[in-house]
């Protein structure tokens, strides 16, 4: 018989105690969606299973620290956030632009809850999907594919002033819609 556990109180005191089934009932629970959170950061589904394995692990080693009082999906979640900031510090050297971003995600995830950082990322696609349509392809091979303005426009056969004018175009019209945290979405869509 599956294990069901009627409030957050009652799952911590199980996994405080090692109860086995408080532990499948939490990985049954919340791995999908704590996988397909973690994939709006790192675009890799290996790198997003390991994040997710990482929290999991990690609570079931210090799950006698846990505190009665706390919500085990925004701990989850943020979890899973600052287990990506520490898998993107380890692979890359945070450089100081970088190092901007990451300060205001962390902003940004600290006074959001997991819902509206999910609506901020539906947000952020719709609006690229808005954008003309030249517009779009040259900016996603510039930030989904990762291609140099010079790859862009060889592979286009267009002049590198034409990638570079609709890739500003994109931001402008990005920006208009999106504010000030344009650049931060985007970022935590592309990294």
């Amino acid at each position: 018989m599956k294990e069901v556990y009627s409030d957050n109180i009652q799952l911590i005191d199980a996994l405080k105690t090692g109860d086995p089934k408080a532990y499948t009932f939490l990985v049954n629970t919340y791995h999908h969606k704590l996988c397909v959170y973690a994939y709006s950061f790192t675009h890799d589904h290996n790198l997003s299973e390991d994040i997710v394995q990482n929290v999991f692990m990690r609570i079931w080693n210090k799950r006698k620290n846990l505190k009665d009082d706390f919500v085990i999906i925004s701990f989850l979640y943020k979890s899973v956030y600052n287990e990506f900031i520490d898998q993107y510090r380890s692979q890359k050297s945070t450089y100081p632009l970088e190092k901007k971003y990451i300060d205001a995600l962390n902003t940004i995830v600290e006074n959001e809850d997991e819902h509206s950082l999910e609506r901020i990322i539906k947000l952020v696609k719709r609006e690229i999907q808005n954008l003309p349509p030249k517009c779009k392809e040259i900016f996603l091979l510039s930030k989904e594919e990762g291609l140099t303005n010079i790859e862009i426009a060889e592979y286009k056969n267009v002049s590198i002033k034409s990638v570079e004018a609709h890739i500003t175009k994109a931001y402008s019209i990005l920006r208009n819609s999106l504010g000030d945290n344009t650049n931060i979405y985007l970022f935590l869509m592309f990294r």
